[in-house]
């Protein structure tokens, strides 16, 4: 393996889950960050979730791309390009993604799928999964590449959140001065945590 295929391959694993976190650099996906992160167990079902519909709908549309939406087609003497369907055909298989998981969910683990709630059918407008999506289709990545990218991001996402949760759990147990009770403490927390992250920004 070359130099720069090293480079690559770091930069889609270890930058995209610790670089470039998704909740803590890039800030997206901050709604279920907030929403699901009270508790440790629902913070792990939600990692899960992402983790599985990140992975399957980047490695769904990375081929959809590349085989249609980033060429040309000739229809009747003029040339065609796909490309202006990107998000409209991106969200339709994040949405298809995202029902059959909370039909799974709700099958297999009703606790589980009473504990996410709402938040459950908000992965399907989620910004991290779009965006990693999106990201591939703007680097032009490979079906391989995308995949791997899309599925250390989300480990990143899931680590994020269950960091968090875990703070939050503890920070329920601590004397937390009244002005700073309930979500205040929980964005302080969160900036204080994406600060550490900062630290990984020398890695790639």
């Amino acid at each position: 393996m070359t130099q720069e295929a090293m480079l690559n391959m770091l930069e889609l694993t270890v930058g995209a889950m610790l670089v470039y976190n998704f909740v803590l650099a890039r800030f997206l996906g901050i709604c279920p960050f907030l929403g699901v992160s009270r508790k440790l167990d629902t913070a792990l079902g939600m990692s899960a979730a992402v983790i599985v519909v990140m992975t399957l709908s980047s490695a769904i549309t990375a081929v959809i791309y590349n085989l249609a939406l980033k060429k040309t087609f000739l229809i009747d003497g003029k040339e065609i390009n796909l490309g202006f369907l990107q998000v409209l055909i991106y969200i339709a298989v994040i949405a298809a993604l995202v029902q059959m998981v909370e039909v799974l969910l709700q099958k297999f683990s009703p606790p589980l799928y009473k504990a996410l709630g709402i938040f459950l059918p908000l992965i399907t407008t989620n910004c991290a999964v779009l965006g990693a999506v999106m990201l591939n289709s703007v680097n032009d990545r490979g079906i391989l590449e995308s995949t791997i990218f899309s599925f250390f991001s989300a480990l990143g996402f899931g680590l994020a959140l269950v960091l968090f949760s875990s703070l939050r759990e503890r920070l329920e147990l601590a004397t937390v001065p009244r002005p700073f009770q309930g979500m205040a403490i929980a964005l302080i927390t969160a900036g204080i945590l994406a600060m550490a992250f900062v630290g990984f920004s020398g890695l790639c």
